[in-house]
């Protein structure tokens, strides 16, 4: 009979379990969660209000991964803006003005517009909230003013190409249009409820909505026409 071999012995012959190793963070992962959180709480409470702590929860990362991402709270609100910022121009660029007719871009340029913020309500409120400290965050962006050249260029070039094909005037600046359409509908969507109850009228239904819209759209392309 077989004698059965010590448990030292056999413990020594087994196959050694490999150690697990750490699992390596996915920094662009939590980061980008700490920005989708960021933009939640900034848009209900504010800079003033916006706390880190919730942020971190919401983002379901440790408070500590905050500052190591963005150093501080008013760092973190710049980089939010400039997120959404960059949101909206990445959106923009997908419309492809440059391969449509004049009239065709800038009516879908218009359009976007106006939908962006009905579907963005936190966009209207955060940019609401910056102007009221006077941009104070923005002014210490190195990438905000960037983001925009390249809508302004498409913005130029169609006008060009309209003015060329006799469809537009040339009386607009490509900056002064762009800020035309963007208080157009800005205003619309930072100002619906008052305006509701200053006019007697809830300009927030779908149907009012769907007129302002093609109010906009006409009203800007009425100006550029020839």
């Amino acid at each position: 009979m077989e004698k059965e071999k010590p448990m030292e012995e056999i413990a020594n012959t087994e196959t050694p379990v490999p150690k697990k190793r750490p699992q390596k963070r996915d920094t662009a992962a939590s980061r980008k969660a700490l920005l989708d959180a960021a933009v939640t709480e900034f848009a209900e409470f504010g800079f003033e209000g916006g706390r880190v702590d919730r942020i971190a929860r919401l983002a379901g990362v440790n408070k500590q991964l905050v500052y190591h991402h963005f150093g501080s709270k008013a760092d973190l609100y710049r980089a939010t803006l400039e997120e959404v910022y960059r949101e909206i121009r990445e959106r923009e660029q997908q419309l492809h003005l440059e391969e449509q007719e004049p009239e065709a871009a800038m009516r879908a340029l218009v359009g976007f517009s106006f939908d962006y913020l009905e579907d963005h309500p936190e966009f209207v409120t955060l940019i609401n909230d910056e102007n009221r400290m006077e941009a104070v965050h923005l002014k210490t962006s190195d990438k905000v003013k960037d983001m925009h050249s390249p809508l302004i260029r498409l913005i130029e070039e169609s006008l060009d190409r309209g003015v060329a094909a006799g469809v537009f005037n040339d009386h607009f600046d490509p900056v002064d249009l762009y800020l035309s359409i963007a208080g157009l509908t800005y205003f619309y969507f930072s100002n619906r409820h008052t305006a509701s109850v200053i006019f007697n009228r809830d300009i927030t239904t779908a149907k009012q909505m769907r007129q302002r819209r093609a109010h906009i759209i006409d009203f800007v392309l009425s100006a550029l026409r020839s």
